[in-house]
């Protein structure tokens, strides 16, 4: 890699994620929001988790995500290894057209598909997050054609996460 740290696409934002970040954990007290995680879009929501489920898979329907893979972790680490957990699954949501345009520029991007979405049961509500994409894809390198590609990958998971009810 040529240049200096932020001369490409991917670094830049990486290093906004950063700041963004640090701002956050620096305002964690006096924050009202739902707080986002290090590498995704959270909601959490009134929702049990079976209609939140049924509700982001519909969004993501919408945004022209279809969900390929589904691993319900509570019920495998129960069958597997006897652990008793609150109710957790993973959604692995892609969207064809943006899944084929970033395998077109690079193949081994595979590597990070599917966008995965997670739901989770918690005293709260069930919270529904999403992998942000740009943050996942930020590790392919100086690409912005790729960057450029997260960035609509995130927009619409984004727009998914926002259709669900927030828990008040």
């Amino acid at each position: 890699m040529t240049g200096t740290r932020g001369d490409h696409l991917a670094c830049s934002d990486l290093e906004d994620y950063v700041a963004g970040r640090q701002a956050r954990e620096h305002d964690a007290d006096t924050a009202e929001e739902q707080p986002v995680s290090d590498y995704g879009m959270t909601v959490t929501t009134s929702l049990p988790m079976d209609e939140a489920e049924n509700s982001i898979r519909s969004a993501l329907a919408e945004e022209g995500f279809g969900v390929l893979t589904e691993i319900d972790v509570a019920a495998t680490l129960k069958a597997k290894i006897d652990v008793d957990r609150p109710a957790y699954k993973i959604l692995g949501a892609c969207n064809p057209m943006l899944a084929n345009q970033a395998l077109q520029h690079d193949e081994s991007i595979g590597l990070l598909l599917p966008c995965n979405v997670t739901l989770s049961a918690t005293e709260a509500g069930t919270v529904v997050a999403a992998v942000d994409p740009k943050v996942m894809l930020g590790i392919a390198g100086e690409s912005p054609e790729m960057m450029q590609l997260a960035g609509e990958a995130r927009e619409k998971l984004q727009r998914a996460i926002d259709t669900l009810p927030a828990a008040s």
